[in-house]
């Protein structure tokens, strides 16, 4: 059973809190590990309050401001109608579940996203491709509403505007909703996913653990030696690609000599002068020793991870 809720008349951190406990459409690819900007790791982390939603961004306050244009786009590139859904859609066979839709299409039984993105993705767009996460937010949204088709429009800033059409896919729906209610066991749980080794894991790991305990009684971590010679034998040969990287520059270097630039038929070489101004705070304490350079220092607390392998 479909059920709504209105949203008139409530407020951001009201929707925000109504989101948390429920699986939406702008988490759906984060939890199938189709987001680059949120991890599966990190997504559970915010939803197990463990670090707190990301904050509003320009380009989040572009999409909501410009969501009004991009659908009234929508009507004339296709003659097609829209209205507004100010309602928290809910479905009854994916009680995790809920949907904040952007339009419904007046006459099918059809929503419509609205995106704005920049011209960084104009050529994938034009091609008619479009980022993964917008169609697993698509598919999410068919679940939840029980509608047959999906239209995303897409507006390119100075660039294009685009319109593509996602038909229901049961199968996609099964495999979407079967993630989501595994993910959601997850969060209910307090079992965290297993990382990725994206930097948006690392950073959620940061934030939690963003505290360290003088611990006298080592960790004991047997259980995870292979961890330990896996990150050995990574690190050696990343050393190695390293080195054989930086012959290959110098060999370059060496057949550019004096010169600013080279071609060949897969690149520009190019090995310019330039040059750096940097503050030397030693020598300017040691000429003004009077001035109290304190408040001028940046102070940043972090963690460093290290392996430093016995000798055998």
């Amino acid at each position: 059973m479909i059920k709504k809720f209105s949203t008139k008349g409530m407020s951001r951190e009201d929707w925000l809190k109504n989101r948390q406990s429920t699986i939406g459409g702008s988490d759906a690819a984060a939890i199938v590990g189709l987001n680059e900007y949120c991890s599966p790791y990190m997504m559970w982390a915010q939803k197990t309050g463990r670090i707190d939603p990301p904050e509003d961004n320009e380009a989040m306050r572009q999409g909501r401001d410009l969501e009004e244009y991009v659908a009234s786009r929508f009507m004339e590139a296709t003659g097609k109608k829209v209205q507004k859904s100010n309602y928290i859609w809910t479905n009854t066979e994916y009680p995790w579940a809920h949907a904040n839709i952007d339009r419904l299409v007046v006459g099918e039984k059809a929503g419509l996203e609205c995106k704005t993105t920049s011209s960084l993705n104009l050529k994938r767009i034009k091609d008619g491709d479009y980022p993964a996460y917008y169609y697993v937010q698509c598919v999410h949204y068919l679940a939840v509403t029980g509608l047959h088709k999906w239209y995303l429009a897409v507006l390119v800033l100075n660039k294009g505007f685009y319109v593509f059409e996602i038909e229901r896919d049961e199968a996609e729906i099964a495999a979407l909703m079967q993630a989501e209610k595994d993910f959601h066991e997850l969060i209910k749980s307090d079992t965290p996913p297993a990382v990725d080794g994206s930097w948006s894991t690392d950073n959620a790991l940061k934030t939690i653990y963003a505290d360290a305990i003088s611990n006298e009684d080592p960790v004991d971590l047997t259980a995870w030696q292979d961890a330990v010679e896996k990150y050995l034998q990574l690190d050696a040969e990343i050393k190695e690609l390293e080195k054989q990287k930086e012959k290959c520059k110098q060999e370059l270097m060496e057949a550019l000599q004096t010169n600013e630039f080279g071609m060949c038929d897969l690149a520009k070489i190019t090995w310019k002068a330039q040059s750096r101004s940097t503050f030397q705070v030693d020598e300017f304490r040691r000429d003004y020793p009077e001035i109290d350079l304190s408040n001028y220092y940046k102070v940043s607390n972090f963690r460093v991870f290290k392996i430093n392998p016995f000798k055998k």
